[in-house]
């Protein structure tokens, strides 16, 4: 079975590129996978076959699903094939020169808030349980589908010799943590499905 298969295949797993123009549905699918299938065969394997894991691959594939949550919902995860999600686009961050996919990592929202990861749940869990519930639902795919709309914008906001500073890290800070909260929400609802 794949789960046994070691690890090497799992490079591709932590993105889905979607060129403009397209959908994920109709781009090339990489052949050893990529975001969508990765956290459906780890979900598969923890939830239908818990129990022919060894206990190390059980925690490798609880930590591997914890990260590509995270990336399913980074915009620039869903980014162009024509331009390794934005890593041959170089913008200036302030003034220095970046790869937009690099500041969608970490630059932006560490600049948007210089929050904790306490202060960070605090400031941004504050939906109704009615509305938590709403973000919880639909399927990977569908929930990958809003992050190729994000990555749309990031692309139209700043295109390659982009001068990115104060005005456009509060302009993104919303965005940034709509995302982060709908991550953690979609992981909660992921693990309680599995376990």
């Amino acid at each position: 079975p794949y789960w046994r298969n070691g690890y090497d295949k799992t490079k591709t797993w932590h993105y889905a590129n979607v060129d403009e123009g397209h959908t994920y549905e109709t781009m090339k699918k990489e052949e050893k996978g990529d975001v969508i299938t990765g956290l459906e065969m780890l979900t598969d394997a923890l939830a239908n076959h818990y129990n022919e894991l060894t206990d190390s691959m059980k925690v490798d594939y609880l930590k591997m699903i914890i990260h590509m949550v995270g990336d399913l919902h980074c915009p620039m995860h869903a980014g162009h094939k024509t331009d390794l999600g934005g890593n041959r686009v170089e913008v200036l961050y302030f003034g220095k020169p970046q790869k937009l996919h690099s500041i969608w990592d970490s630059a932006l929202v560490e600049s948007a808030h210089n929050w904790g990861y306490t202060e960070w749940q605090r400031e941004i869990d504050r939906q109704r349980r009615a509305v938590d519930r709403r973000m919880q639902q639909g399927t990977v795919e569908e929930l990958f589908s809003e992050t190729v709309e994000i990555c749309d914008g990031v692309y139209k906001a700043m295109p390659a010799g982009a001068k990115i500073s104060y005005d456009e890290v509060a302009a993104s800070a919303p965005m940034i943590e709509q995302q982060l909260l709908k991550g953690g929400l979609r992981l909660a609802k992921l693990l309680k499905d599995i376990y």
